[in-house]
């Protein structure tokens, strides 16, 4: 379990959201050409253990995060990015999962094609 407050959420988020970006952006970049091609979809990053009546979920529900259909929070295409590119979205949820995870949260990417 986490120690993070709900006063370092927005800097959590925007960390996640920050790392999601420039991990997608150097993928598309350098193993795509920038190219928005093959497969589409999309990615998305799940924190588990945070329920969202508390401090703690509500602080993330107002960064953006929200209820998962399967259970936990979810913070939809964490980098983005514009494109289709399933991969390119799956690199970006990836680097917000590991913040997430840096600070104390159980948090895994996800995705599915379109």
């Amino acid at each position: 379990m986490t120690t993070v407050t709900p006063e370092q959420i927005p800097a959590i988020v925007a960390e996640a959201k920050q790392a999601a970006f420039e991990a997608a952006n150097k993928f598309f970049q350098e193993r795509l050409g920038g190219q928005d091609q093959y497969s589409c979809g999309f990615a998305w990053t799940t924190i588990y253990g945070v329920k969202g009546n508390t401090r703690l979920g509500k602080a993330l529900a107002r960064e953006g995060v929200t209820k998962a259909y399967g259970g936990g929070l979810q913070l939809w295409n964490p980098s983005g990015l514009h494109c289709q590119n399933i991969d390119t979205k799956e690199v970006g949820a990836d680097a917000a999962a590991k913040v997430f995870q840096k600070y104390g949260f159980r948090a895994y990417s996800g995705s599915r094609l379109d």
